[in-house]
């Protein structure tokens, strides 16, 4: 873990949006830092990667971390899944994703060479996720050992990060030999030196990082661009490696992408002995002919899947072909896949795919049939292992079942799957449930989660809930649709509630009305006693007085106003050169409920902009809350953090042409107290109110 700097787009403690909570720093990069964060809504553990300021105007970068999140669409355990991409109140853009806890592979080639045995695991879990992608016409472009997790220490259960990350992909020396990027060049393909990239240049950095790794050093790519260019047109150097992976290895970063593994599958074929086998149907989408025949009706299909999967059971004898008792009649065993995957999906928009292992020719021939009846294609290899005899069976009537919703998908490891969709026909989601909910058919361990998401859903539908959860004053909607929320158009509430237990409730309230769609609360957290003084605050416009606050222990800026037990905040308001007359009122609302007036204040009484300048010109810092030692000096307040009211509070600076108050207020008074009065002398002299500015300050612990 790494230490937070003043300067980091979020602070330890900090709470993002309302849900994400900061625990750590895990990294810094040339365009992104990392950061791990909980939410406080489900507890779930996330990585987060935020977009540094100076890119967050940037479109290119833009696109690139759009980019990134797009990858959620790959559903493999051996790929990181990403959540959302969004953007603060204050403009830092952000992308969240799972946090896999375990050391990357960097670490692992510092501590020195790993076995090949290792190697191997990982490269055939690797393989399986790039697949997944490859799939998705999406190539990493940047695979290295950074950029591969080993889950708890597990090479079985390595994971893939880093899709799409922000880089220079222009061939030139700041790019090949620059030190941010001569690790990524020693393992990229050299193709990619000239600007191209395909599936087969993630196969070439997988092999280069194998062998890294086996090693205990990285591939040397040369000192300067002559060097780079050339040693990339050459065979990297796998003398002394084992059998298969030198073979391996070789074949995975051969320097002309024609003499490679043509593809992740391929891959994996060679891992389980089973390269040059006609395991995979690909199925193009077919062409239109004048005489078509007309489509069967919809409904037709579940009868249609009932008989296949019949069949299915008759042709595998009962799981002897899995198992392979019929080996004397049918021929060689087929290669055991561990895991045994097979992902089948319909997108809303796009065509179908089936992707991973069967047992049977028939089910291959019937599952590739399914997709090019749909313009989909079918990428299935024949294999045996931990399945049920019915599993066919029970997979072709689990599609059936799905296959009228309007998007869907069905996950299976071994045995145990999940089934996921959703429909605009309620009684389609209610049938399908009480079907699914509780299990999936057959031998099939799981169930379904099909979300009901209405055409249309009109705004009006969603103010009953928003108006019984106001705590802090008026919860709004955002940018409401005039014809109502579309299935894809997401829910955007502002304002503010009074504690996150209602932040979590109205999350709750919009889910069970608005469905499957996005719910983006842009809702600040208070507490109440801010919210009671919000509510009797007077109303008067906002003006360029600005607060600012500085660690006094050490003398450094916060600009994030985050203080940490033990800290000591030191707090100044900045006048701007045309604030010259008036007087300046400033009081503090802390967490406990109750409010420290900083000025004026019994050692302070002179609260005129006049005095508080005291001849000075231009921008002028008044300081209202002083270090320890200023205070000890000079009689002023002075604060330090403990752990007894932590949370948020708030500086709130009145401008006025008056006096605000009859005399002094106490130095410190309850929030119920001052907001009485604030409300009496709104009732009296509004007029002479100029303008109200405030700062929230947080205090947590490290």
């Amino acid at each position: 873990m790494l230490e937070s700097r003043p300067g980091d787009a979020f602070q330890l403690g900090e709470l993002l949006n309302n849900t994400y909570r900061i625990e750590a720093l895990l990294g810094r990069g040339g365009t992104s830092d990392v950061y791990r964060a909980r939410s406080e809504i489900s507890g779930r553990l996330m990585a987060l990667k935020v977009l540094k300021a100076e890119f967050t105007g940037n479109d290119d970068y833009l696109a690139l971390l759009t980019r990134e999140e797009a990858i959620r669409e790959i559903r493999h355990d051996a790929v990181i899944r990403y959540s959302e991409c969004n953007r603060t109140q204050d403009g830092h853009v952000y992308l969240l994703m799972d946090y896999v806890e375990g050391p990357g592979l960097d670490k692992k080639l510092k501590q020195g060479p790993m076995p090949a045995d290792d190697l191997l695991t990982i490269c055939r879990r690797v393989a399986g996720g790039l697949e997944a992608a490859h799939a998705r016409q999406i190539v990493h472009r940047d695979l290295s050992p950074d950029n591969i997790i080993l889950k708890d220490g597990d090479p079985s259960r390595a994971v893939i990060i880093d899709f799409g990350i922000a880089k220079d992909t222009n061939p030139g020396a700041e790019t090949i030999v620059g030190n941010e990027f001569a690790g990524k060049y020693a393992y990229a393909a050299p193709e990619q030196l000239d600007g191209r990239t395909d599936a087969r240049s993630d196969i070439y950095a997988l092999g280069a990082l194998l062998l890294a790794n086996f090693r205990g050093k990285p591939p040397d790519v040369g000192r300067n661009p002559m060097e780079v260019v050339q040693r990339k047109g050459q065979p990297l150097d796998t003398s002394g490696l084992p059998e298969p992976l030198k073979t391996l290895i070789d074949r995975m970063t051969a320097p002309d992408p024609k003499d490679r593994f043509q593809s992740a599958t391929e891959v994996l074929r060679y891992l389980d002995g089973t390269e040059g086998a006609d395991a995979t149907i690909i199925v193009p989408k077919p062409q239109q002919a004048a005489a078509s025949p007309a489509p069967p009706p919809r409904r037709s299909r579940r009868g249609l899947y009932a008989g296949l999967a019949v069949v299915l059971l008759a042709a595998a004898g009962a799981g002897g072909y899995v198992s392979g008792a019929l080996d004397p009649l049918l021929g060689p065993r087929l290669p055991v896949a561990d895991p045994y995957t097979l992902v089948v999906d319909k997108p809303e928009s796009g065509p179908p795919r089936a992707v991973g292992h069967v047992p049977d020719a028939a089910l291959q021939s019937t599952l590739a049939s399914l997709m090019a009846d749909r313009s989909g294609s079918a990428d299935l290899t024949l294999a045996r292992g931990a399945i049920a005899p019915s599993w066919g069976a029970d997979v072709l009537e689990t599609i059936g079942q799905l296959d009228d919703l309007a998007e869907w998908s069905l996950t299976l490891s071994g045995n145990r799957g999940d089934a996921t969709g959703w429909t605009s026909d309620r009684a389609l989601q209610e049938r399908l449930m009480a079907a699914l909910s509780s299990d999936l058919p057959g031998a099939l361990e799981g169930r379904a989660e099909i979300a009901y998401r209405p055409a249309f859903l009109a705004a009006a539908a969603l103010a009953p809930a928003l108006q019984a959860l106001e705590d802090c004053g008026p919860l709004t909607l955002k940018d409401a649709p005039a014809t109502g929320y579309g299935p894809d158009t997401a829910v955007t509430v502002t304002g503010r509630v009074a504690e996150t237990a209602t932040r979590v409730r109205l999350f709750d309230a919009l889910r069970e009305i608005a469905g499957a769609r996005d719910i983006v609360l842009d809702v600040e957290v208070l507490n109440p006693t801010l919210c009671l003084i919000e509510s009797h605050l007077p109303q008067a416009p906002a003006s360029a007085i600005d607060v600012v606050f500085t660690v006094g222990d050490r003398d450094e800026p916060n600009p994030s106003g985050r203080f940490f037990v033990g800290e000591n905040p030191v707090i100044d308001v900045v006048l701007p050169p045309d604030v010259t007359d008036g007087f300046l009122t400033v009081s503090i609302l802390d967490v406990s409920g109750n409010v420290f007036h900083l000025l004026p204040n019994l050692n302070r009484e002179d609260n005129s902009v006049a005095a508080l300048r005291d001849g000075r010109q231009g921008e002028v810092r008044i300081r209202v809350a002083y270090d320890l030692q200023e205070a000890a000096e000079n009689g002023g307040l002075a604060f330090r953090v403990d752990d007894s009211t932590l949370g948020k509070s708030k500086v709130i600076v009145l401008h006025s042409a008056e006096p605000l108050f009859d005399g002094l207020r106490p130095t410190a008074e309850s929030a119920s107290g001052y907001a009485q009065a604030l409300q009496e002398f709104a009732g009296r002299n509004a007029a002479s109110l100029l303008s109200l500015d405030s700062r929230i300050l947080v205090t947590a612990t490290p």
